[in-house]
């Protein structure tokens, strides 16, 4: 039987979260350094340098690197609360592309790759990528079509593919690229993952692509990878297993997503509510309206399924479960039914819920894109099907 009860610390660490984020990231929303691409990187800094004041940055990272070593399910506690700002994942140095990366590094880097990539991450320094999408055909939702290869030359790999809605290159540190590795002769051993700097001949960003969202530092972009050299001491884990490493990224990011939107669905909920109780229309506050309340009595229900389904995932997890079908679903409800709640928020708060006085437009736009990226809503059905 899962046990849903908080124990006294873990409420304290949410207030204290809770309070850092009221106080001090909700008034940088309106900052003039989040650009149409995501945040300027001075931005990032200045947010993580206010978490590691507060004793909050890298609440998942190990003891030893400096984190607070939670499990799943108090991660899924205190992601919620820092999501509750469009930046409180930035500032507590938990957002997407990087959290992900970071516990993949944790569990399969050597640990010379781990101090040279992994420590900066957890500190806040720096700034990751996850290569895996191509276009034309190539790898998104079904990797088995990965176009991107890598050959060898002597000692070394030449990587050569075209990458798209690649997350956060423009001034990143690294990123982890996978690719379909050949050996001498030619022949297909599988999908390896490689790190490299981001920086490292080879690498061209084509072009920026303009998206819905814009909550990711770097935006999103198409990349094309010519001859990119990377050594044998760049491949991560094992060569032909990219694809075994990449559930192990993919799984427990699935569920970090739907901590961070829950926090970011509940803030437009509670805008909607304290709006409702002091509109006037037609003689009474419009909650009183069953329209209206209803909407929000919806929202509740919402929110109340995706915290129970997230906690209970995050629970197997926890107890060692590799949780596969657990966490699609939890993945499937959580986008459309969080998404739904930032659309009746929008509603409820009628022409003002398209403009930008409150965040509710903000968060209608990047929510979106929850039901797409991590495998859309009818990949993980399709695989629900199948099992």
């Amino acid at each position: 039987m899962v046990d849903f009860r908080l124990d006294d610390e873990l409420l304290a660490l949410r207030e204290r979260v809770v309070t850092f984020i009221r106080d001090q990231i909700i008034p940088y929303e309106r900052d003039a350094r989040q650009l149409f691409h995501g945040p300027t990187e001075a931005l990032r800094l200045e947010l993580v340098a206010r978490a590691r004041a507060a004793g909050l940055l890298s609440p998942h990272a190990p003891r030893a690197y400096g984190g607070l070593g939670l499990d799943h399910r108090a991660m899924a506690v205190i992601f919620e609360a820092a999501g509750y700002s469009t930046l409180g994942p930035l500032a507590l140095n938990i957002q997407a592309p990087d959290e992900g990366n970071c516990n993949l590094l944790f569990q399969v880097a050597t640990p010379a790759q781990q101090e040279r990539w992994l420590a900066p991450l957890y500190r806040g320094e720096t700034r990751s990528v996850f290569a895996m999408t191509e276009p034309e055909g190539g790898a998104g939702s079904d990797p088995s079509l990965l176009k991107t290869t890598a050959e060898p030359d002597g000692d070394d790999y030449l990587i050569n593919g075209r990458k798209w809605f690649i997350t956060g290159l423009p001034g990143s540190a690294f990123q982890i690229i996978m690719a379909r590795t050949l050996d001498q002769r030619g022949q297909d051993i599988g999908a390896t993952l490689f790190i490299t700097p981001s920086e490292a001949p080879g690498i061209e960003v084509v072009r920026m692509l303009d998206t819905l969202d814009s909550n990711s530092p770097g935006g999103h972009c198409e990349v094309i990878y010519r001859n990119l050299r990377v050594s044998r001491d760049q491949v991560l884990g094992e060569i032909g297993k990219g694809f075994r490493y990449a559930q192990v990224r993919l799984g427990p990011a699935r569920m970090t997503h739907c901590m961070r939107w829950l926090g970011a669905a509940q803030r437009c909920h509670d805008i909607a509510s304290a709006f409702a109780k002091q509109r006037i229309a037609f003689g009474k506050p419009i909650i009183e309206h069953q329209g209206v309340g209803f909407m929000l009595a919806d929202n509740r229900i919402d929110l109340h399924t995706c915290r129970l389904a997230t906690w209970h995932a995050c629970w197997l997890l926890d107890q060692g479960d590799k949780a596969r079908a657990e966490t699609s679903m939890c993945k499937v409800h959580c986008s459309e039914a969080l998404g739904r709640v930032v659309d009746r928020s929008m509603q409820v708060l009628g022409a003002m819920g398209i403009s930008a006085d409150t965040v509710v437009e903000r968060i209608y736009r990047d929510i979106r894109a929850f039901r797409l990226y991590d495998g859309p809503s009818e990949v993980h059905r399709w695989v629900l099907a199948r099992d």
